[in-house]
C-alpha cells in the first residue's frame, strides 16, 4: 500500500502581511498533479488543515477545492483527515458521515467517553490487512471522562498513551496511526521553526514510545521534515516554508509504501516548487539591490524575501529602495557595528535590580502604553506581599 502523507496545510495562513492564497492553491495544485501521476491508495492529512479555527470563507474554499480535484480522480482515492491544534475539531468533523461514503474519512474530535475509541480506516493489499487509526489534537481535558475513577491522565503523554493502550491493537496485522501532537524521544525535542506554536515548558510532550505498537505513524505538528525516535514515526513537515528559519529548507511531499508486516516502510518525497521561495539577502544597501539588478526578469525577484543590511553609514530610505526591487520583501534588518554597540549598551544600562521597572519594562513592550495608576498600585502591592 502507497498513501502521500500531508499536515499542517494552514491554509488561509498570512505571511507576515501577505495572504497566502496563491501560494497555497499553486502547491496543493502539485499534490493534486502527483496524485495523478503516483495514484497512491490514500491521502493522510495530520491535521492543521486551516490556520486558525474559525477559517475565512475564502479559506475553506481553497480547502473544497482541493478535495474536489482529489475526489475526481479515477481510481477514487481516499483522503484521511485529523484536526490539529489549529483546527475548530466540531466544523471539521461537519458532515463527516456524509463524507465518509465519499471516501473522506474526517476525526476532529477525539474519543470523549468510555464508549468512544479512534475512528479507523481498514485498507487490504496482497500482504493483507493495514488499519489506520485516526487521532485528533488531543488536551488531557479534552478525553477526562473516557477513562475509569482513578485513572485520570492529566498529562499529554498520559492522555495520548492511555488512548492508544485501550485500543487494543492487533499486533498481527499493520497499524498506521495519524496524530497531530508534540512528540519527543526520551526528552530529545524535534527540531523546530519559527512558525510553530509550541508550549513552553515540555507540557505538550508525548514520548514516542507510545507509538512502538504501529508500523508508521504520520505525524503532523512539527513544520520540518524528520524522523522522531527509532522507529518509524515521522513528521512530514509542511508544504510552504511558512517563515524565515525555514529558508534554507527543502519542502517536499512524502509518499510512504508499505510492505509486508514487520518490513521496514518504503518512504520517498516529491520535490516540490513553491510559486514564491523565502530567501534571505544580507550586504550592503548597493550591493543587494546591484543582485537584484542582476536577477531582473526572473522568478526570483518575486521570492519573499528578508534582508540584513550591513552599511555603517545612514541610509535614505531603504526600505522603499528594497520594495521596488522585492515587491514580496517581508522584512529589514540592520547587522553593524553601530547597532551591535547599541544593543551592547542596553543590556548594560538596564537594571535587573528593581523589579518594579523590569515589570514596567515588560508591561510597556507588551501593552504598547505604560502602566496607569491603579495598575501600578496594584504591582506595588504585590511586590511589597512578596517582600514581607
Amino acid at each position: 500500500m502507497r498513501f502521500f502523507h500531508l499536515s499542517d496545510l494552514h491554509i488561509g495562513r498570512h505571511f507576515h502581511y501577505y495572504n497566502m492564497k496563491e501560494d497555497q492553491i499553486y502547491i496543493l495544485n502539485q499534490v493534486v498533479q502527483a496524485a495523478k501521476e503516483e495514484k497512491p491508495d490514500a491521502v493522510v492529512i495530520a491535521g492543521d488543515v486551516y490556520d486558525k479555527s474559525v477559517p475565512s470563507a475564502e479559506a475553506v474554499t481553497v480547502f473544497n477545492h482541493f478535495l474536489t480535484e482529489l475526489s475526481a480522480l479515477e481510481p477514487p482515492i481516499p483522503v484521511l483527515i485529523v484536526s490539529g491544534n489549529h483546527d475548530s475539531a466540531e466544523r471539521l468533523e461537519f458532515a463527516s458521515e456524509i463524507l465518509d461514503r465519499q471516501k473522506i474519512y474526517i476525526a476532529g474530535v477525539p474519543p470523549m467517553d468510555q464508549e468512544e475509541k479512534m475512528k479507523q480506516v481498514e485498507f487490504e493489499d496482497e500482504f493483507g490487512k493495514i488499519v489506520f487509526y485516526l487521532l485528533p489534537f488531543v488536551k488531557p481535558g479534552y478525553v477526562r471522562k473516557v477513562f475509569g475513577e482513578g485513572e485520570e491522565k492529566d498529562t499529554y503523554d498520559g492522555a495520548v498513551r492511555g488512548l492508544i493502550e485501550r485500543e487494543e491493537i492487533n499486533p498481527g496485522v499493520r497499524n498506521v496511526l495519524v496524530s497531530h501532537q508534540f512528540y519527543t524521544s526520551g526528552g530529545q525535542e524535534p527540531i523546530r521553526s519559527d512558525s510553530e506554536t509550541v508550549s513552553v515548558g515540555g507540557l505538550e510532550q508525548v514520548d514516542v514510545s507510545c507509538l512502538d505498537v504501529f508500523d508508521y505513524a504520520a505525524l503532523g505538528h512539527i513544520h520540518r521534515r524528520q524522523k522522531i525516535g527509532e522507529k518509524h514515526a515521522w513528521y512530514c513537515g509542511t508544504l510552504l516554508k511558512y517563515s524565515v528559519s525555514e529558508s534554507r529548507d527543502e519542502k517536499v511531499l512524502t509518499l510512504v509504501e508499505l510492505r509486508e508486516k514487520d518490513r521496514d516502510p518504503l518512504i520517498q518525497t516529491i520535490v516540490l516548487s513553491p510559486l514564491r521561495d523565502v530567501r534571505k539577502e544580507e550586504g550592503t544597501l548597493e550591493e543587494i539591490l546591484k543582485r537584484a539588478g542582476q536577477e531582473e526578469g526572473k522568478s526570483r525577484m518575486d521570492d519573499y524575501v528578508s534582508v540584513t543590511l550591513t552599511d555603517e553609514k545612514e541610509l535614505y530610505q531603504p526600505r522603499e529602495q528594497l520594495e521596488q526591487a522585492f515587491p514580496f520583501l517581508l522584512e529589514v534588518k540592520i547587522d553593524n557595528a553601530r547597532m551591535r554597540r547599541q544593543i551592547r549598551e542596553e543590556e548594560e544600562v538596564f537594571d535587573l535590580s528593581d523589579p518594579f521597572k523590569v515589570f514596567a519594562q515588560f508591561f510597556e513592550e507588551m501593552q504598547g502604553r505604560s502602566m496607569d495608576a491603579g495598575e501600578e498600585a496594584v504591582l506595588k502591592n504585590i511586590l511589597e506581599e512578596e517582600i514581607l
